[in-house]
């Protein structure tokens, strides 16, 4: 595939889907209850990826957002896909946060650009429900953090209304380079996160490690930051 000119791709919808943070399958609960304590809502069982060998949890945000905490399963897909392997190597890490995710109505646009085909995810949640997807930008991820992925969903239950949410997302901030990550979404960021702010701090602030540093909230309480 050869990848489209920028201006061909500029004006393309989006907007921030949702952030994502890895753990261990040993910490997850402890996560969950940490992070779901700070925003003010029960995160829910997401169930099982089966072709990347995870498994989440997700909370709702007031703004159509939510927050997933993901882990790696013992399973030969987390460590032969992109996604496994970077929830595998981001929680062999330590944990943390491992990406910021947009989602798009029409990902074939992306594609072009990007020059690679996105690939089809599903999640089985435990009540037996199947959500659909597809994601582009793993690799990507694998080797500059700092870079969103991006996931057009087909099917309409989104995670989002799962649970009753109470806090807002007011800003992420990000080590690494505004221009970077403008010229990997093909556009103005504001123009894709809205009121959503996004600021960015030199990797030399964060033991020089690209990526989010941290999550700025609203709710009821106050602002609440996850690091």
């Amino acid at each position: 595939m050869v990848k489209a000119p920028l201006s061909m791709v500029q004006n393309f919808p989006m907007r921030l889907d949702h952030v994502s943070y890895a753990t261990t399958h040993d910490q997850i609960s402890d996560v969950v209850q940490r992070i779901g304590s700070q925003i003010g809502t029960s995160f829910v069982d997401g169930g099982i990826h089966p072709r990347f060998g995870t498994r989440n949890f997700t909370a709702p945000l007031v703004g159509g957002q939510y927050i997933e905490v993901v882990c790696a399963l013992d399973h030969p897909a987390a460590e032969q896909t992109p996604f496994g392997k970077a929830v595998s190597q981001k929680a062999a890490e330590g944990g943390g946060w491992l990406s910021w995710v947009l989602s798009t109505k029409d990902i074939s646009k992306l594609e072009s650009r990007i020059g690679r085909e996105a690939v089809e995810g599903h999640r089985r949640r435990p009540d037996g429900t199947d959500l659909k997807w597809k994601q582009l930008g793993l690799k990507d991820l694998l080797h500059n953090e700092q870079l969103p992925f991006f996931v057009q969903w087909l099917t309409t239950d989104h995670p989002s209304s799962d649970g009753s949410a109470k806090s807002r997302i007011e800003k992420i901030v990000i080590a690494g380079s505004k221009a970077t990550v403008e010229e990997w979404l093909g556009g103005d960021i504001d123009t894709h996160l809205g009121d959503i702010d996004v600021d960015f701090v030199d990797p030399s602030t964060n033991d020089g490690e690209l990526g989010i540093v941290e999550v700025v909230l609203q709710n009821h309480a106050g602002v609440v930051t996850i690091s």
